[in-house]
């Protein structure tokens, strides 16, 4: 009778192993509205444009970057990202976390390769005077983007103006009009 309780424990816990690595650990959607007047170009291949990627745990992104264009401070609370310079020269950098909050940076050319860890504020700039391109693998069927100063200024409903000011040490009438530009 023991030896029947122990296998099926055993075929319980190989089960439930199966399920858990076949599981994506953040299932939630989220949406993206492109701004055409942006100076780059992002184009995303995740679950929603392949639904063939649904539980695979993997995206991808192409950035086309306008001459001295800039993909501003993001992150991407589910995944890490790796990103591969094609074509220009990049800036790029993230922010560690609290308490140390501090800079990393590098300057990428054609060919060199970047990780920004899960969840960090990053960025990327083109340093040249022409195009840059790279393609960008997430480990997240959906990583999900936010953009820190539109969810900071552009919130809906808007932050109230005496937080951030508080938050970014500077005078309410300063808060307002940044929030204004968004």
């Amino acid at each position: 009778m023991a030896k029947h309780f122990l296998l099926l424990n055993l075929i319980a816990a190989v089960s439930f192993c199966c399920v858990v690595l076949a599981f994506e650990p953040c299932p939630l959607q989220d949406f993206c509205v492109a701004d055409p007047a942006s100076p780059e170009q992002v184009t995303a291949v995740n679950v929603a444009q392949v639904p063939g990627l649904n539980t695979l745990g993997i995206s991808l992104v192409r950035v086309d970057y306008a001459p001295r264009g800039i993909n501003p401070p993001h992150t991407h609370p589910r995944a890490t990202e790796i990103l591969t310079v094609l074509e220009g020269s990049l800036q790029v950098g993230f922010v560690t976390s609290n308490p140390e909050n501090r800079l990393i940076t590098k300057v990428l050319k054609k060919g060199d390769v970047f990780v920004f860890p899960i969840g960090l504020v990053h960025y990327q700039r083109n340093m040249g005077y022409g195009n840059a391109v790279a393609i960008a693998a997430l480990s997240s069927q959906n990583p999900c983007v936010i953009s820190i100063a539109n969810a900071v200024f552009g919130s809906e409903p808007a932050i109230q103006t005496d937080i951030l000011a508080k938050a970014f040490q500077v005078d309410k009438s300063v808060a307002a009009l940044i929030q204004s530009k968004f």
